[in-house]
């Protein structure tokens, strides 16, 4: 096995391990946090709404994009600053920090474990494009941030893939989730991965940069209601795997496989966040 596929991880310093149930003191202000993170984006998502529509029909595009990805970025990184201050997440994102210094077209890879998964990735790249969700495009709160940065829909597979291929081309830093949508609630480790991923690789040629997600909970997985909190702090830990590229005469469906292993042989490694087995309810 070539050394790219090994996955030997930039492991990044360990999060602090859980000193057990929060003092009373603390719940108040929790409650007051969450809700000002879900206020921030109910404010921030509609203005930013407000302001995309009239830029996207008076800016270039290609300006229209660095602007686009640029504010959403900045924003992100506000928000992930303010989850830290208020001691709702404790979050490692050390090892995204090298694709900072990536300038080849490569292509972001991470598990999808949460709805904000996207949030923390792209809080450290300032020009990502990302991969999304029709639906979300038409969103209030997202989808005009989304348009205005030129975020792509998973719509129309042919389209999706020429679509991300041409952005590749220019060295760009492609967000993608290769599962297709949030992990189940009943999966071990990971969804099945979908076929996208491989074609878009095999397509532009770039590399996939595996990013591995673990948490101390569920919370905003597929199926997690609103209205139910979660235990605090929650904690996260982000690692970036090795390049790992199609090999010559490989099936786009045997690289995707093969990419589900290397999901699977790393989320299953010992790990104090390691994915826990379900219970019959969230």
């Amino acid at each position: 096995m070539p050394p790219a596929e090994s996955q030997s991880l930039r492991t990044p310093a360990p999060a602090a391990t859980s000193s057990g149930p929060r003092p009373g003191w603390r719940v108040p202000l929790d409650l007051l946090a969450t809700i000002g993170a879900f206020a921030y984006w109910a404010v921030f998502g509609l203005l930013f709404t407000l302001v995309s529509l009239p830029l996207i029909l008076i800016l270039p595009c290609r300006v229209a994009k660095k602007l686009g990805r640029g504010l959403l970025h900045r924003a992100f990184r506000v928000f992930v600053k303010y989850l830290r201050v208020t001691g709702i997440v404790h979050v490692d994102l050390s090892s995204l920090d090298a694709l900072k210094d990536e300038h080849e077209p490569v292509i972001i890879a991470p598990n999808h474990t949460s709805l904000w998964d996207a949030v923390f990735v792209i809080s450290k790249l300032p020009q990502p494009i990302c991969i999304m969700k029709e639906a979300i495009l038409k969103n209030p709160f997202l989808g005009g941030g989304a348009r205005l940065a030129g975020y792509i829909p998973n719509g129309a597979s042919g389209r999706m893939i020429k679509s991300a291929s041409e952005a590749l081309e220019g060295g760009g830093q492609l967000l993608l989730f290769p599962e297709g949508t949030r992990t189940k609630h009943d999966a071990r480790w990971i969804n099945p991965l979908r076929g996208g991923c491989a074609l878009i690789a095999k397509h532009s040629g770039a590399p996939i940069r595996p990013v591995f997600i673990r948490s101390n909970t569920r919370f905003l997985e597929k199926g997690w209601p609103l209205w139910k909190r979660p235990e605090l702090p929650i904690r996260l830990s982000f690692e970036l795997g090795d390049p790992v590229r199609i090999e010559e005469g490989e099936s786009t469906h045997e690289f995707t496989k093969r990419l589900e292993e290397i999901f699977e042989q790393n989320l299953s490694r010992a790990h104090k966040l390691r994915r826990q087995v379900a219970g019959p309810e969230i």
